[in-house]
């Protein structure tokens, strides 16, 4: 028995792959979460009221959508409903992140897979190419920017937002300052959209270079995100079939009935299944399970995607053309949302708090994201924080033995086996951070 091992880079979080091969077979692909994180453990007799500041210390990266989700938690337990407007306001603050972690995985992450190279930052030697390489970083990098300071302006500050508070939040946007941000989306939007476009050319290249899209088996898919005009401040979870269809809906209690979820005994991450079929969560999924965006330029994205690769499209390369559609959407709606006065009237209500069971969920930028929390005398006495990345486990799993097997043969292994670990890895943008609980 040989063991082949690949370090992993460009993810966030710790991670490894082990494939096991005899006599030139694959018998095994594991993907490995290296790190004990144990925030269950740490919250435990925190005051519950502490968990929205202390949660989006799981990750810098998905702290947004940690810190929403412990707010929800609480409201569950508390039984409050917060304003309209400050569920608005949320929305605002998930856009923030899902601009800035989708900016992220396409250009910091992916695109040097694209191109042959470690780093967008160093994309050729060639002199002539240094002016074309170093715009594209430039742009990329504004873009993202763009989403940090969504979530600064909404959420109060970027990478530990606070702003969100049980009840509702904690006050409103300025006019003035919403306008300002609204002339920047706008005059970015064709910028998301060049860099997008250039993404999407630069891929078909990539899949005639490689001669596949990965693996590309049917899976049943999983997002919180409604079938038309998606938003990410969510309630209901929905499952759909490898052929297409919607076959489940369920509240975030419902997840343990719905779902099978296990750990494993060479990693620190769990994983799920539904009735044992491989699942994948992210932005495949919400593209798979998406009618309509409900913003022009988004949808005209989604047609092309539909025309070009079917539906629902299975490849699991396609993730990161998703992920480029859902930025353009998120700047768009960013941008239309702010057109609204988030200045004024009820930003948030009086609670009362209460001992009980909670459940909090919204859409991360990698699938659903589920904080629940049993709070006895005040205080956390079990959290549980159910990681989108978990969903894709398996399927990532399958991923790199269908690309072991492409590069594995009679004791051969091909040289762009590390690469293409790499990419399927990638193509799922997993959070080892978050996972590990």
């Amino acid at each position: 028995m040989t063991t082949l091992t690949f370090p992993l880079s460009r993810i966030e979080g710790h991670a490894r792959v082990e494939i096991e091969v005899r006599e030139g077979q694959v018998i095994s692909t594991r993907f490995q979460a290296m790190e004990k994180r144990g925030f269950n453990l740490m919250v435990q007799g925190v005051p519950a009221e502490q968990m929205p500041v202390i949660v989006p210390r799981i990750c810098g990266v998905c702290s947004t959508a940690h810190h929403v989700a412990a707010v929800k938690a609480l409201e569950d337990a508390y039984g409050v409903e917060p304003p309209p407007l400050a569920n608005q306001i949320r929305e605002l603050l998930l856009l923030g992140q899902l601009i800035q972690n989708q900016a992220t995985s396409l250009f910091v992450f992916t695109m040097p897979d694209r191109l042959g190279v470690q780093s967008i930052f160093h994309i050729t030697d060639e002199e002539a190419d240094t002016a074309a390489q170093f715009n594209i970083a430039k742009r990329a990098l504004m873009v993202r920017q763009l989403g940090t300071d969504l979530i600064t302006l909404a959420g109060g500050q970027f990478i530990h937002p606070v702003k969100a508070v049980v009840g509702g939040v904690s006050g409103g946007i300025d006019a003035e300052k919403a306008d300002a941000f609204r002339k920047r989306l706008r005059a970015a939007l064709p910028v998301a959209c060049e860099l997008v476009d250039y993404y999407w050319e630069i891929s078909l290249h990539m899949k005639d270079r490689i001669g596949t899209w990965g693996d590309d088996q049917p899976a049943y898919y999983i997002s919180s995100t409604e079938r038309d005009n998606p938003r990410y401040n969510s309630s209901i979870i929905r499952v759909m079939t490898p052929a297409g269809e919607c076959c489940r809906e369920f509240t975030a209690d419902a997840f343990r009935k719905e779902l099978i979820f296990e750990e494993t005994d060479y990693s620190y991450a769990g994983r799920t299944s539904y009735q044992g079929g491989v699942i994948r969560a992210n932005s495949l999924a919400r593209a798979n399970m998406t009618r309509r965006m409900g913003i022009r330029r988004a949808d005209a994205y989604m047609r092309r995607l539909r025309s070009e690769f079917g539906h629902p499209a299975h490849p699991i390369l396609l993730f990161d053309l998703c992920r480029g559609i859902e930025l353009v959407y998120a700047i768009e709606l960013a941008s239309q949302l702010l057109e609204d006065d988030y200045s004024h009237n009820e930003v948030d209500i009086p609670y009362t708090p209460r001992d009980g069971e909670g459940w909090g969920l919204v859409e991360a930028p990698r699938g659903p994201l589920i904080h629940h929390y049993v709070i006895e005398k005040g205080n956390i006495a079990m959290g549980e924080f159910i990681i989108p990345t978990v969903h894709n486990m398996l399927a990532i799993e399958r991923a790199l033995r269908v690309a072991a097997e492409r590069y594995i043969h009679d004791d051969q292994v091909n040289l762009e086996l590390e690469q293409a670990v790499g990419r399927v890895v990638r193509a799922f943008d997993p959070c080892i951070a978050c996972a590990t609980h």
